[in-house]
């Protein structure tokens, strides 16, 4: 239920929300909004010291922290437990943990290990986060799955085979478990960011701040930032979005239907 304090409407008030990565990047300015909007959260992650930081400056009332590695079916299922005991339900689960891998074009170049770790966290972590968040969600009858996705789950040629093949299979689980959990009243959407400046994506791409707002870019005048992306996570989060599921949510200011090839635009400029 929204509430409006003057002019700031609260969409989360009395939510309670699971976020994986969230003590950094996309996550961490997810969990800072949804806490502003009147949302319990848990930060499930693997970085202890940065997520304890995150619950200190929130206060314990508003944010909590659970150990959490998403490869792990067991951390996570001990996250989603965690805010069954401690608030006993679970209203939304972002499946936001993520790794970019290695960059290698190539894939002569690709190893085997390396694909199977990216996903094992972006996708098979996000199955383990869907799964047992339905766990607690059906009997409910409620709730909302969000997971973080790319432009990479809709366009080749972004990023590496393993990542690329990593968000085109998030969004096949996307649909998949909305078409089986909506019977049930649960909705299931994703998120799919372009370039983010935060530290991984970076570190990808070897970008300063500047280069990861221009490359690429298409919309003029705008530069994408975390808080966007936690934005867009805070509507389908949201009674707002009561009626959206089975939804890609492109936040990418039109990169993925630009065909590169067509410069007459660029030329009539």
């Amino acid at each position: 239920m929204a509430i409006a304090i003057g002019t700031f409407q609260i969409l989360l008030e009395g939510k309670v929300a699971l976020i994986t990565g969230g003590a950094s990047g996309i996550g961490e300015s997810t969990v800072r909004l949804f806490s502003k909007h009147g949302a319990k959260v848990i930060i499930a992650d693997i970085q202890d010291n940065l997520a304890h930081s995150i619950c200190k400056d929130l206060g314990v009332a508003s944010a909590s922290f659970v150990h959490c590695d998403v490869t792990n079916e067991t951390d996570v299922e001990n996250a989603v437990n965690s805010a069954i005991g401690k608030y006993g339900k679970l209203d939304i689960m972002f499946n936001n943990a993520g790794v970019v891998g290695t960059l290698k074009p190539n894939i002569l170049d690709n190893e085997k290990s390396e694909f199977e770790q990216v996903i094992s966290t972006n996708l098979v972590g996000a199955f383990l986060g869907t799964k047992h968040a339905a766990r607690v969600m059906i009997p409910n009858c409620r709730g909302s799955i969000i997971t973080t996705a790319s432009v990479s789950s809709t366009n080749g040629g972004v990023a590496s085979h393993a990542y690329t093949s990593s968000k085109h299979g998030v969004v096949g689980l996307t649909r998949n478990t909305a078409v089986e959990l909506g019977r049930y009243g649960i909705r299931v959407n994703c998120v799919s960011p372009y370039l983010v400046a935060t530290p991984m994506t970076k570190d990808f791409f070897k970008l300063n701040d500047e280069g990861v707002s221009s490359a690429y870019s298409n919309l003029k005048g705008a530069v994408l930032e975390a808080e966007d992306v936690a934005q867009a996570a805070l509507f389908l989060g949201s009674d707002d979005s009561k009626y959206v599921s089975g939804h890609n949510l492109l936040v990418d200011g039109g990169f993925t239907i630009v065909n590169p090839a067509l410069s007459m635009f660029e030329q009539s400029t």
